[in-house]
């Protein structure tokens, strides 16, 4: 089994955060998105793995990720340019899955559990397809399935009136079959070739179409809030107490499950975890606390932080409190009056307050 990891779409919710790169290299836990994504296909025994681009700095991408070895994978990038679509992007991939079973995971999508229990359930059966589904409130941003008597009667692509609860999760296990189907499809109302259009498609001509509810939670990271609560929920399972020797600590209180790495320098400072510190950064007379994730070459000086991104190369100083942000690379933050404040800072920014 193959699989592709679709790394376009505009980010037009996390704007402007998306003008300097693609919105699927935004960290959680100081790691990319789209490289947990990644890991969960690892984890799943796929290790061939093509990365769908779009027009947002496609070269940061391939920076990241080069050939992937040395993430133990082997990456092919497939260049789509202007989002024409789920579908469309799918059948780009048409010579690189060279009649070979895969799976279709969006960059922005996250599940608890991962997909080793649904890879098995989709070769066990034979499924032609096979699509995720998650309950959610409110499932008009989504594209929807109608199920009964337990069998997908039919995909909606956001519909405007309710008519199912049930959201695809932008992860999808399919067969070669499925690229006639697309090249088949006429462009939607929104100018795109629908992967739900195909989907219908194939259920009308009796292909065998498959679906699993997903355990645990699901998360389309699509927005500032979406991705603070990932942050969260990243941390919560993952972060373990580790300490890089190389780091120096004096006159301060370490406490909780707490990541630090190497050469970041904590001085008269308050770290409360679940939360994680990259390299080379220093943190002096502030409390860091729970739930954020602390980048590279940062650096904090006489604030307080709590539930919040910083990214790489930023200057936060003397801000008495600062929560539920995300805050961009190479920004300035400084305080001169006394408030609490919460930010969605792009790239490149200075904010003096």
């Amino acid at each position: 089994m193959k699989g592709i990891i679709l790394h376009g779409g505009k980010g037009t919710r996390l704007r402007p955060l998306t003008f300097s790169g693609p919105k699927q290299l935004i960290p959680i836990a100081n790691k990319p998105i789209s490289h947990h994504v990644l890991d969960d296909l690892l984890n799943a025994g796929i290790k061939d793995i093509a990365i769908v681009l779009g027009n947002t700095y496609p070269e940061s991408v391939v920076n990241y990720y080069k050939d992937g070895k040395q993430f133990n994978a082997n990456i092919t990038y497939i260049y789509q340019g202007e989002a024409l679509g789920i579908a469309h992007a799918v059948l780009m991939a048409e010579e690189f899955v060279n009649e070979e079973p895969f799976i279709v995971y969006l960059g922005d999508n996250l599940l608890q559990y991962g997909i080793s229990k649904y890879r098995k359930e989709f070769e066990e059966n034979d499924y032609d397809a096979m699509v995720l589904l998650k309950e959610v409130d409110d499932p008009r941003s989504f594209g929807v399935a109608i199920v009964k008597d337990n069998k997908i009667i039919d995909l909606i692509e956001k519909p405007k009136e309710f008519i199912s609860k049930l959201a695809l999760t932008g992860i999808y296990f399919l067969k070669p079959s499925i690229f006639n189907i697309i090249k088949g499809l006429k462009p939607s109302k929104r100018g795109e070739l629908e992967i739900t259009d195909a989907l219908s498609t194939m259920l009308k001509k009796g292909y065998k179409l498959g679906f699993s509810i997903v355990d645990g939670w699901w998360l389309d990271t699509g927005k500032k809030d979406d991705i603070i609560l990932a942050n969260q929920l990243i941390l919560d399972e993952k972060i373990q107490k580790k300490i890089s020797n190389s780091a120096i600590i004096t006159n301060s209180n370490i406490g909780g499950r707490v990541e630090i790495d190497e050469k970041t320098i904590i001085e008269n400072s308050i770290i409360r975890g679940p939360l994680i510190i990259g390299k080379n950064s220093e943190i002096r007379n502030s409390f860091i606390g729970s739930y954020t994730s602390v980048g590279n070459n940062v650096k904090i000086v006489n604030s307080e932080i709590e539930n919040s991104i910083i990214l790489d190369n930023t200057i936060i100083e003397n801000v008495k409190r600062i929560e539920d942000s995300l805050i961009g690379r190479n920004s300035k933050i400084k305080e001169n009056s006394r408030k609490v404040i919460k930010l969605h800072v792009s790239d490149y920014s200075e904010i003096e307050l």
